[in-house]
């Protein structure tokens, strides 16, 4: 995984679709394409939701995991 790597964190832990995508929208606008950004989530939601984001808008989910409740996700933003 490239969370290290990432140049942004978006901590949408405590909150509920669709909280979570729509800041992930605004998150990923200030990225320039290329950057990373690591994604902590804790509805189960977002598994479905963020790999939908990816694939609709043209970034990659470069990691996803999961660990004690809480979700982890890597992205990298798209051209």
């Amino acid at each position: 995984m490239n969370a290290e790597n990432a140049v942004a964190t978006l901590d949408a832990r405590g909150l509920n679709c669709p909280e979570p995508v729509m800041l992930l929208h605004k998150a990923v606008a200030e990225l320039a394409a290329g950057e990373r950004l690591l994604v902590l989530a804790t509805d189960p939601t977002t598994q479905r939701d963020i790999p939908q984001f990816c694939r609709f808008l043209g970034h990659e989910l470069e990691h996803s995991e999961e660990q004690d409740d809480e979700f982890r996700y890597t992205l990298v933003k798209g051209s």
